[in-house]
C-alpha cells in the first residue's frame, strides 16, 4: 500500500510520523511519536501506543463534511474523490488551529504556509459557492478546505482581516440574519461573543464574523475536551463537561455555560452541538486562555418552520445537554448577571434586522411579526419562571441528549 509519508506538525512542534493512504486521505500507519502532549486532546496514548482509530476521526473531521450544500458538485467540478483528499492539498491547515502537516522530506516550514501571516486562494471557496473550475493554474492552498459545517461558507481576506462568511439554508435563508440578532442580544446582556454582520451578494444573505483565532491561539472545540475521559453513567453530560474543564484547569466553565444555555433559550436555539463552542488554548505553552466567546448561533429563532410552528414552539429541538430547553435551563447555576430591561424592546430589535429592505424576499410581516413574538414570549416566561423560583438546578441523566448528530466533525467556528 502507498502513502504519503508526513509528519504531524503543532505549528513548530513535531508530534508524530503518520502515512496517509493515497486513495482514501486516512491514517493507515503511526510512526515515531516526538510529542505526545501536543497531540490533539482527546487522542489516548496508552503504554506509548497512539489509538489510530482516534486520530482518524480527529483528522477526518478537519475535512469538508459530506452534508455540506453543494459539496457533492463541488467534488465533481474539482474532480477529487473526496474531502480528504481536498484535506492533504492545503496540508491540513486552518484557521482554527495550528495543526498541519509536513511531507517526509520537504523543505516546507510554518512561517511560509499558514494562513494567519500568509494569504491563502480564493479558488476553492469559488467552487464550493458554485463558481466554475479556473481552467489554468488552480490553487488548492485554502483554509476552505478545513471548514466544517453543512451551511454553505467560505474565508475571505476582507480589509486584511480573516473573516468567515456562510450563508443559509432554504427556503427563508434566515440563519445570516439571526446571527445578528443573537450578536444584538449578547452585545446587550454583556456576554462575550463574536460581533456579526450581514452581507447580501446576488440578493442572497451571508453572515460575516472575523476569526478570533491568531497564530498564537486555537481552538479547542467542546467535543475533544468530553472526550479527554470516559463519562459514567450515573454523570450527566453537562457534569461531565465540567468536571473535564476543572480537571485541565479550565476557569469560568460555568458561568460561561450559564449564559450559553440561556442565550439558546432565549433565541430558541436548535444546534448548540459540542463543535461550536468550545476552549481558547495557546498553541506554543499548551495553557489554557478560558471559554471561547459565543458564536455560530444562526440556527434558531424556527429558521427552518412556519409561522404557526414558531408561534407554537412545539418542535423546538435542544442541545447540547438536554433534550427541552426548559429542562436545560434547570443546569443555570445563577441569574443575577441577566439585566431583563436590557431586553425590554427586543421585539423592536428582531424586527429591525429581519425588516430589511434586502430580506423582503424571504421575510412577510405575518413571518417577522411571529419571530418577534415568540422570543418576547421567551424572555416573559424566562422572568416568570426565575421569580417563581421555578427553575432549580438539575443534574440528572434522565433528559440527556444521547447523541449529538451534529457532532460528527470536529474542527470549527
Amino acid at each position: 500500500m502507498n502513502g504519503l509519508k508526513c509528519t504531524l506538525m503543532h505549528k513548530y512542534i513535531h508530534v508524530v510520523e503518520l502515512e496517509l493512504d493515497d486513495a482514501t486521505g486516512v491514517i493507515c500507519k503511526i510512526g515515531t511519536v516526538f510529542g505526545s502532549k501536543h497531540l490533539p486532546i482527546g487522542i489516548s496514548v496508552r503504554k506509548g501506543v497512539i489509538d489510530r482509530a482516534e486520530l482518524n476521526e480527529w483528522w477526518t473531521g478537519r475535512s469538508i463534511p459530506t452534508s455540506r450544500s453543494g459539496i457533492r458538485e463541488a467534488l465533481e467540478t474539482l474532480e477529487i474523490q473526496n474531502t480528504k483528499m481536498l484535506l492533504i492539498r492545503c496540508y491540513g491547515l486552518s484557521l482554527s488551529d495550528q495543526y498541519w502537516i509536513c511531507p517526509k522530506d520537504s523543505n516546507l516550514t510554518w512561517e511560509e504556509i499558514n494562513f494567519f501571516s500568509n494569504e491563502f486562494s480564493d479558488d476553492i471557496g469559488d467552487v464550493l459557492f458554485g463558481e466554475k473550475k479556473k481552467a489554468n493554474a488552480f490553487n488548492f492552498s485554502s483554509p476552505d478546505n478545513t471548514s466544517d459545517g453543512n451551511l454553505k461558507k467560505r474565508w475571505k481576506i476582507i480589509d486584511r482581516r480573516r473573516c468567515l462568511v456562510k450563508g443559509g439554508s432554504n427556503p427563508y435563508r434566515q440563519q445570516p440574519l439571526n446571527e445578528v440578532i443573537a450578536h444584538k442580544i449578547m452585545d446587550r446582556l454583556n456576554i462575550p461573543h463574536i460581533p456579526y454582520t450581514v452581507m447580501w451578494s446576488q440578493g442572497v444573505p451571508y453572515s460575516v464574523c472575523e476569526d478570533f483565532i491568531n497564530e498564537n491561539t486555537e481552538l479547542i472545540p467542546a467535543w475533544c475536551i468530553l472526550n479527554s475521559s470516559k463519562r459514567d453513567n450515573n454523570t450527566s453530560v453537562y457534569q461531565h463537561f465540567v468536571n473535564c474543564c476543572e480537571t485541565f484547569g479550565i476557569k469560568d466553565a460555568v458561568p460561561f455555560l450559564d449564559r450559553m444555555i440561556t442565550l439558546d433559550y432565549i433565541i430558541a436555539n436548535e444546534d448548540r452541538h459540542f463543535n461550536n463552542f468550545g476552549v481558547l488554548r495557546n498553541a506554543e505553552t499548551l495553557e489554557w486562555i478560558g471559554m471561547a466567546p459565543i458564536y455560530d448561533s444562526g440556527s434558531s429563532l424556527g429558521y427552518d418552520k412556519v409561522p404557526a410552528q414558531i408561534r407554537s414552539g412545539q418542535e423546538i429541538i435542544c442541545k447540547p445537554f438536554k433534550n427541552h430547553h426548559e429542562e436545560q435551563l434547570k443546569l443555570v447555576s445563577s441569574f443575577e448577571w441577566l439585566n431583563f430591561r436590557k431586553l425590554s424592546d427586543v421585539k423592536e430589535l428582531i424586527t429591525e434586522v429581519l425588516s430589511a429592505e434586502e430580506a423582503k424576499d424571504y421575510m412577510d410581516e405575518n413571518r417577522i411579526h411571529s419571530i418577534a413574538e415568540s422570543v418576547e414570549y421567551r424572555v416573559n416566561r424566562l422572568q416568570q419562571m426565575i421569580l417563581t423560583e421555578k427553575l432549580s438546578q438539575s443534574i440528572s441523566t434522565q433528559d440527556d441528549v444521547e447523541r449529538d448528530i451534529a457532532a460528527d466533525y470536529t474542527q470549527k467556528m
